[in-house]
């Protein structure tokens, strides 16, 4: 719900501007919207310290205390001594544990393992795929975009552009609240699929327009402009941060959100410098850009983006490093736990009761002997119904 919350803001901007844009004559016009933009910093800044401290960075520092107090809180029902709060516990501070014997991590650690780079290969994607799928045509150009299809009115323009933020809202919302029901892959699936075939005809009515003037193409422009944002928002809004700090381990997690901001900003810098050019140059053509760019994005996203519905970041890593190969070392090392985990035993949630079986397994022809020890890799026999090696797409 963390990026849905986005269009709160974008809300109030819409409607205080249809508001002041007929305040003519007056500065305040424009100074009210500017002013609004400081309240969100102002309220962050004040209510940020009454926000819990991440469990897995109070472990990091040594607070064990104090991260079985966070995760008693919100998954044991105020009980620090809850199984699942043990369980959980137990699993952040041997990841950690584990992680630090790394040391200081590098840049190039994002690109060291296998793993890695297909993390890195799904969030440099994704960080273009939010930009560069057409959302930027209407979200930093709709008074262009409006016109291409004869609408000049101002007040009609920011009208229109009111009752979107809220469509956006209600959709995103919508997504936030279902997407552990659904699963990430699904949604993500549904979403691309849906903004290709939303903005195939919202470039042929917009082509119809432009060749005709005809009233009926630019009014299917206007509901495609909505359908293909109501796609859009039910995946790129609610999961773009969730579902890449959820694929990220701990100790690259902040190099690899940055990576994502910073792709995201190239993303923006092409969208703030080559798209009005473009449609003020070719029109309507330019859209065909974004037609060929999100056939491209439904292809990537069904070969490579993993669903991690269900799974905790611990079992997520091990989705993405997959099995382990003689040659893999640091994969080993990152994926080794004690002996005493060799155990099965039940859990019972605060919400539901999950059986987790967890089984040791050596493998002599794909591994170096000497790494083969008391503490080994583990694998997780019955996390919803994963079996190793089976594809993780599949689930």
């Amino acid at each position: 719900m963390y990026n849905a919350m986005w269009y709160v803001g974008s809300i109030v901007s819409a409607w205080t501007t249809f508001g002041t844009f007929r305040m003519t004559g007056s500065t305040w016009s424009w100074r009210i919207p500017s002013i609004l933009q400081a309240l969100p910093t102002i309220l962050q800044c004040t209510l940020i310290w009454f926000c819990p401290e991440s469990p897995r960075w109070l472990i990091s520092k040594g607070r064990d205390q104090e991260a079985k107090e966070v995760l008693g809180k919100y998954h044991g029902n105020g009980n620090v001594n809850h199984p699942l709060v043990d369980y959980e516990f137990n699993e952040i501070k041997e990841a950690i544990q584990l992680e630090e014997e790394f040391g200081h991590v590098s840049w190039s650690a994002l690109f060291r393992t296998p793993g890695n780079r297909r993390r890195m290969r799904i969030i440099i994607a994704l960080g273009f795929f939010c930009q560069w799928s057409g959302n930027g045509l209407v979200s930093y150009y709709i008074n262009l975009i409006l016109e291409g299809v004869g609408i000049k009115a101002s007040s009609t323009k920011t009208l229109i552009n009111g009752v979107l933020q809220i469509f956006n809202f209600i959709m995103a919302l919508s997504s936030a609240l279902f997407v552990e029901r659904v699963g990430r892959r699904k949604i993500f699936l549904a979403s691309n699929a849906g903004m290709l075939i939303a903005f195939t005809v919202w470039t042929a009515s917009s082509a119809l327009f432009q060749e005709t003037a005809s009233h009926v193409a630019g009014n299917i422009t206007i509901v495609m402009i909505f359908l293909y944002y109501g796609f859009y928002d039910i995946a790129y809004t609610p999961l773009l941060v969730a579902y890449v700090v959820e694929i990220l381990p701990f100790r690259i997690r902040a190099k690899g959100f940055a990576v994502l901001s910073i792709t995201i900003n190239i993303a923006l810098i092409f969208n703030q410098y080559v798209t009005p050019v473009a449609l003020d140059k070719i029109g309507w053509k330019y859209y065909l850009f974004y037609v060929g760019f999100l056939a491209f994005e439904l292809v990537f996203i069904f070969l490579y983006l993993w669903e991690t519905k269900g799974r905790t970041l611990e079992q997520t890593a091990v989705l993405f490093d997959g099995e382990p190969s003689g040659s893999d070392e640091l994969w080993v090392e990152e994926l080794a736990v004690e002996a005493r985990r060799r155990e099965s035993r039940k859990i019972v949630s605060p919400e539901r009761a999950v059986t987790v079986e967890r089984r040791v397994d050596v493998y002599p022809s794909k591994r170096p002997e000497s790494l083969v020890t008391s503490s080994d890799v583990y694998e997780l026999k019955s996390w919803n119904r994963w079996e190793p090696g089976s594809s993780p797409r599949s689930q």
